[in-house]
């Protein structure tokens, strides 16, 4: 399984302000699915919340987790959070897993 380390090697990742621990990656095309980014051994959740506009995907990966939101036209951003990052953003989207 891959891990936030090899995903933080592998991309540019650019900090989310006033949000210690999470960063967008900034340089993954919009394409580019959860899935391709952390591989199939992945278990990715899929969430719609009333916190965001678009449906949430979320995977726990080694030392943190991977949120990525899918638009309507199913490009994504994504976002790499440390363990601490991650779990702050769950909650404040009302995700549980």
């Amino acid at each position: 399984m891959i891990t936030f380390s090899q995903l933080a090697n592998r991309w540019e990742l650019r900090p989310i302000r006033n949000c210690p621990g999470r960063f967008i990656i900034h340089n993954a095309p919009a394409e580019l699915t959860p899935r391709s980014l952390l591989g199939s051994e992945a278990a990715i959740q899929t969430f719609k919340v009333n916190a965001a506009r678009d449906t949430v995907l979320v995977a726990r990966i080694e030392g943190g987790g991977l949120i990525s939101y899918r638009r309507s036209d199913g490009k994504h951003l994504h976002t790499l959070n440390t363990d601490e990052g991650f779990e702050r953003k769950l909650l404040d989207l009302g995700i549980m897993i």
